[in-house]
């Protein structure tokens, strides 16, 4: 009989006893950035956190003009002069008071407050509560809307309690964090969850760039602040994306690094001064990175550089694709234009893009943001059948009545849904400059671009005043 294998059941079990040990590690490493509970942060930051409550005047029309101007032809002639219609002057608007909520945070002692610019836009009165009960009338400091931010003061009687600013570019998606505001007039509700994003977009701002987390913020929670689990301000509530206006775990604020640079200003000046680079720029598509050889789309297109602008006299061009800033990556269009607004005017920045499949690196001095078409002719033109478009020549007059100085390029007269044109989203009036980076001057010049055998191909054309690349694609 062999002896019974003691050390190799032993070495098994010890096995499995240190890789329970190393789950159980790893697992909490994961968790470790969460405490056991946010009672201590929300009793500490809740005192700084302020409930605002405004007025707005509004003149709202008798609801019978309402109703029977709208529907005049309805009524008998013999009835008109009861309702005040012709010959009877209307009855006049009704002024009605509309209030509504939201949340501040105390910044300074002597009662500096930021909120979001739409809760506080159009107030007549704007008054702030305290956790303590006491409340004040506020005055507007200075308000911005493209970053829907408002600075506010109030005149305490007492020392205030006041956030640390904590660093928004250095927040990782999966980091807790927590909300504290006045969601539907509940006050100081503290909701706790995690970042799910950086940089979003929503469309509706021009230096959008949101932190997205799924702590639960509803209607009043609107210029709250967002905080990470060492008590730092890292964002300020101001959106959320919901189809029935509630919380659906979607929800957005602004990065405190942003808000800081325009709460600044509106301190000291009253208003925001933006640097700025002076092009127009567009999202790079997959189709359009091939076109200019990238080897993924990143960066922002540059569809036009304005004359005498700081790009124009850093020597930037029309087609160069903007890959970094200041040495911050531009991955998506949407992020440059915040970049440039944050940085102050007469900074010198590196600017690295990718001109003609090769990168290159200037230098641009910031200046100072300063904050149609006519009719088609119908005579010569020309169908383009297999990408669904017409064009005509583009005359002297023509150009001048689109606002044009020169008489180059076609003037697209028509566009034909489902066709490669209209899913392009090239549109009547829009002028074709060149293709394939080829100048058109004419039809023919034109005509024969689109005899060529290119799957796709690369158009530049002018919208209004600005120009933009578009890809073709045959079918």
């Amino acid at each position: 009989m062999q002896p019974f294998p003691h050390n190799k059941i032993k070495n098994k079990y010890l096995v499995i006893f240190l890789a329970v040990l190393f789950t159980l590690s790893v697992a909490n490493q994961a968790i470790a950035g969460r405490p056991d509970s946010f009672a201590d942060l929300a009793e500490k930051l809740g005192p700084s956190v302020v409930n605002i409550y405004t007025t707005q005047v509004v003149k709202a029309e008798n609801r019978l003009n309402e109703f029977f101007f709208n529907h005049e032809q309805n009524i008998p002639d013999a009835f008109k002069h009861f309702f005040g219609l012709p010959n009877h002057p209307k009855t006049p608007p009704r002024e009605m008071k509309k209030t509504s909520l939201g949340s501040g945070i105390i910044i300074t002692a002597d009662g500096y407050i930021i909120t979001n610019n739409h809760v506080v836009e159009n107030a007549t009165d704007i008054n702030i509560r305290l956790t303590n009960l006491k409340q004040y009338e506020a005055k507007i400091i200075g308000r911005d809307s493209k970053t829907d931010l408002a600075l506010l003061k109030i005149e305490a009687d007492e020392k205030l309690p006041t956030v640390t600013f904590g660093n928004s570019d250095k927040l990782r998606v999966g980091d807790w964090v927590l909300a504290i505001g006045n969601p539907f007039g509940f006050e100081q509700t503290v909701t706790a969850g995690i970042v799910s994003g950086k940089g979003r977009h929503l469309g509706g701002a021009p230096y959008e760039n949101f932190i997205q987390t799924d702590a639960s913020i509803n209607p009043g929670n609107s210029g709250g602040p967002l905080f990470d689990t060492k008590g730092r301000m890292v964002g300020i509530n101001t959106a959320i994306y919901s189809r029935s206006g509630g919380n659906i775990g979607i929800g957005f604020a602004i990065p405190i690094n942003m808000a800081n640079n325009v709460i600044t200003q509106l301190k000291e000046h009253g208003q925001v001064e933006r640097g700025w680079l002076g092009v127009m720029i567009q999202h790079v598509t997959q189709e359009l990175a091939d076109q200019f050889k990238l080897d993924r789309p990143i960066g922002a297109l540059v569809g036009e550089v304005s004359p005498g602008s700081p790009a124009e006299k850093a020597g930037i061009k029309q087609g160069d694709i903007i890959i970094a800033f200041n040495g911050m990556e531009i991955l998506q269009m949407s992020g440059l234009p915040s970049l440039v607004a944050q940085t102050p005017v007469g900074t010198k920045v590196k600017v690295e893009l990718v001109r003609k499949g090769e990168k290159k690196t200037l230098t641009v001095i910031l200046g100072k943001l300063k904050e149609d078409h006519a009719g088609i002719d119908s005579s010569e033109t020309t169908t383009e059948e297999k990408v669904g478009l017409t064009v005509q020549e583009l005359t002297k007059e023509l150009a001048q009545s689109l606002g044009m100085e020169d008489s180059k390029g076609v003037v697209i007269t028509n566009v034909e849904a489902g066709t490669p044109a209209g899913d392009a989203g090239l549109r009547r009036g829009d002028i074709v400059l060149e293709a394939n980076r080829k100048a058109i001057e004419n039809i023919d010049h034109f005509k024969k671009a689109l005899d060529k055998k290119d799957k796709n191909i690369l158009l530049l054309i002018k919208r209004g005043k600005h120009s933009s690349y578009v890809v073709l694609k045959r079918r």
